[in-house]
């Protein structure tokens, strides 16, 4: 059982180490062993972290070809679509020509744009209308005594108190007296 951990942690690099030692017959020989496995430890160790950088700057590579193939694909469905856009208003512009209208449509981006802006006012008119609902106020019934007028809680004086006041200029004024 001891044979099987060794060879599984080792392999064939523990008879290596003692077939060195044997060679080089050092004073201590369990020292210089320890100091030849610990040696070896420390370069497999660095060797599987080399072998985990490169598979990663691998896949980082891959990505970056991915990534490269997708953004020139881009570019070329964008420049397809221009081309067809460029046609189409070609075309638009030979038939308006023959028949005698505007040469120079309205932009189909525009159009667009004015479309989603109008959605959107659209959109964003509803919490609007709810907030000015809220904001008007009506009388508290809890206050108004059945028979007797009742004043608005507005901020505005009572008819009976307002003054009319002419804001003319002072001809106006002087001939609307006569």
């Amino acid at each position: 059982m001891e044979t099987n951990y060794l060879k599984r942690c080792f392999g064939n690099h523990l008879a290596q180490a003692l077939a060195e030692v044997a060679m080089v017959q050092p004073s201590d020989p369990i020292e210089y062993l320890a100091h030849w496995l610990y040696h070896y430890r420390k370069t497999a160790k660095a060797k599987e972290k080399d072998r985990q950088e490169k598979i990663q700057l691998q896949r980082e590579y891959e990505n970056s070809l991915k990534e490269t193939r997708m953004a020139e694909m881009l570019k070329q469905e964008e420049h397809e679509i221009q081309q067809q856009c460029e046609k189409y208003h070609h075309q638009l512009g030979r038939r308006n020509s023959a028949v005698g209208t505007n040469p120079h449509p309205m932009p189909l981006i525009s159009v667009a744009g004015s479309l989603e802006k109008t959605k959107f006012m659209q959109e964003n008119r509803e919490p609007l209308e709810k907030e000015a609902l809220k904001q008007e106020s009506l009388p508290v019934t809890s206050d108004m005594i059945p028979g007797m007028p009742q004043q608005s809680p507005s901020s505005e004086p009572p008819v009976s108190s307002q003054v009319y006041m002419n804001t003319g200029t002072p001809q106006e004024i002087n001939y609307q007296a006569v």
